[in-house]
């Protein structure tokens, strides 16, 4: 019943008490009796007049009492919010087969009412019993506040502390339930899925993606729900992803170096099927990786990619017209220019073909190849291979490449093998892709995307005629050059490797490397692009730490197991040896 509807019963009711009887059960109508009932109908006007006041007066205690509450410290407020609110859901994140990455768990967390502690040493002295880390300073400071009516004590219990707890008998404590994010994988694809914060909000990777996407604008205004939703399918293969991490790990140990990463890319729909950085970190406990674990060197992390520029100063020589696969240049003598000296690090000092330059990773040959291209051609092609601009994808984690201010000579013929520029693995594996798959640059993507939906925002940065060449080149590289030590029997594996010292305190030094190997395969009609990368490595294959002993092995590695899951068939002759590919 409404508060009107209970106002009009009662006047009704107060109408039937005021009619007035005569000593024979009758109205009585007689004149001495007719102030009586005016008497008796004032009385019960003026009992209706209180009970209206009496409800104003309880309304308006009622109604201040929500104007004190919503003066209140924001953060307090939060705090005490409606279980629903604290069981807000996100979706899940499967891989492109439908195995969970990330999923929301029911948890509970740890509050007490201050108001009602009865002794905040007793109640902290049981309490660190069961829960050893508690922060006995701070705890002792939330329960001393008599007028405090709610505080957090620990966020996200087990079950098991939650009973231990429960036992405990402390007045004043309570529990309320919550959610919490799970990977089932832990460090597994840490880089690529990001974390949340303790709220369970996106922090960082596809979680905060997805919070950008407008969960997070919902979850501001109160319209999350605990009703699950649509999960969100992610491009990576977790068998890929496994395959890839084990391999980088596996480096920074082996090789003993300072970091490492990978990537597998499909190069006709940009999608990423695995991708580790390592150090990593596990998002179920990201803290613990703060330090160095965060930083997602394939997308975050800028490096003079070396030798492996190669192939774009190449492709732009070749692709303008200017330079023919059939030219030779001279490379007997070092080139001087600007107080520098350019040289080869396993000089032929005779002149090199096109194919020569790049088998044998020569800077003299490729300088003057670049020399011919002309510094504004090689921005503008650097540009159009995405190479000098930031990356487009969906993890937030990503960083701008870095160049000279100014581009003098000495800085386009250092730049054409791999110094003077820096630019993220991830990036330059995708400029790779665009130079093998027929010339179409595409930019990654961490989600399901067709061939046909990649054709539709695919840039065209090179002709097909120039990508058969750089395919041609790749081929011959990981038959007779750096790139032996990255095939696989069957897989027919190309690619080209990149050594490039490291600056320290503004100069180069001899005796740190940042070592890539770019490749594709098969190389006779490329799918899938791997790239490497390892950083400052002491201890690679035969004891060397060049990218032919260190990211080599790495891609020979990750294509050896990753191969027959992503469906590519190895091809021997009948002899059953490996079939080789000829131009």
């Amino acid at each position: 019943m409404s508060f009107l509807s209970r106002i009009m019963v009662l006047k009704s009711q107060a109408h039937f008490s005021s009619g007035v009887y005569n000593r024979f059960g009758g109205p009585s109508g007689s004149l001495p009796l007719e102030g009586s009932r005016k008497k008796k109908a004032g009385q019960a006007k003026s009992r209706v007049g209180l009970l209206i006041l009496g409800f104003t007066a309880l309304y308006g205690v009622i109604g201040g009492r929500l104007v004190e509450y919503a003066m209140k410290d924001p953060e307090v407020v939060s705090s005490i919010l409606p279980p629903d609110r604290l069981m807000a859901s996100r979706p899940d994140i499967l891989d492109r087969n439908g195995e969970v990455l990330a999923t929301d768990i029911r948890t509970v967390s740890l509050f007490a009412e201050p108001n009602k502690i009865v002794d905040a040493d007793e109640a902290i002295e049981k309490l660190s019993t069961i829960l050893p880390d508690l922060d006995v300073k701070g705890t002792y400071k939330k329960l001393s506040v008599k007028s405090s009516h709610f505080a957090w004590l620990r966020r996200q219990l087990t079950p098991k502390q939650q009973s231990q707890i429960l036992a405990l008998g402390i007045p004043g404590i309570g529990f309320r339930p919550e959610k919490r994010r799970f990977y089932p994988g832990g460090p597994t694809a840490s880089h690529i899925l990001g974390y949340v914060n303790i709220d369970n909000r996106g922090v960082a990777g596809m979680e905060k993606y997805i919070d950008d996407q407008g969960l997070a604008d919902l979850a501001s205004v109160g319209m999350t729900s605990d009703q699950p939703l649509e999960p969100v399918k992610l491009s990576i293969d977790l068998r890929v992803q496994n395959i890839v991490r084990d391999v980088v790990i596996n480096a920074v140990t082996n090789y003993e170096a300072k970091g490492a990463g990978a990537v597998v890319l499909n190069i006709h729909t940009g999608e990423v099927l695995g991708m580790a950085s390592a150090p990593d970190f596990d998002p179920n406990n990201p803290q613990e990786g703060a330090k160095e674990g965060w930083l997602n060197r394939m997308s975050n992390g800028t490096f003079e990619m070396g030798s492996t520029f190669k192939t774009f100063s190449t492709a732009m020589a070749l692709d303008s017209g200017k330079v023919s696969i059939n030219d030779s240049f001279d490379a007997s003598r070092p080139i001087r220019i600007g107080g520098f000296t350019i040289n080869d690090f396993h000089g032929k000092r005779r002149w090199l073909t096109v194919p020569e330059i790049f088998e044998y990773s020569s800077n003299i040959g490729t300088a003057k190849m670049i020399d011919i291209v002309g510094i504004e051609l090689q921005k503008e092609y650097l540009t159009r291979f995405g190479l000098l601009t930031k990356m487009q994808t969906e993890l937030p984690e990503v960083k701008m490449p870095s160049q000279p201010k100014v581009w003098k000579k000495i800085n386009s013929v250092t730049i054409s093998f791999g110094h003077g520029v820096s630019t993220t693995p991830l990036q330059t594996a995708v400029a790779g892709a665009a130079l093998v798959n027929g010339g179409k640059l595409i930019e990654p993507t961490f989600l399901p995307r067709t061939r046909e939906q990649a054709d539709e925002t695919a840039e065209v940065v090179v002709k097909k005629s120039t990508s058969d060449e750089i395919r041609y080149l790749f081929k011959l590289n990981g038959l007779k050059g750096s790139g032996r030590n990255a095939d696989v029997p069957g897989f027919n594996v190309g690619g080209k490797t990149g050594t490039a010292d490291k600056v320290v305190n503004g100069r180069y030094a001899n005796d740190l490397n940042f070592n890539a190997f770019i490749a594709a395969f098969p190389i006779d009609n490329p799918q899938y692009v791997v790239l490497t990368f390892c950083d400052e490595p002491h201890n690679g294959e035969k004891g060397q730490t060049i990218a032919s002993y260190t990211a080599a092995p790495m891609v020979r590695n990750i294509i050896r197991r990753a191969a027959p899951i992503l469906g590519i068939e190895p091809q021997f002759g009948e002899d059953g040896s490996a079939l080789l590919v000829s131009y």
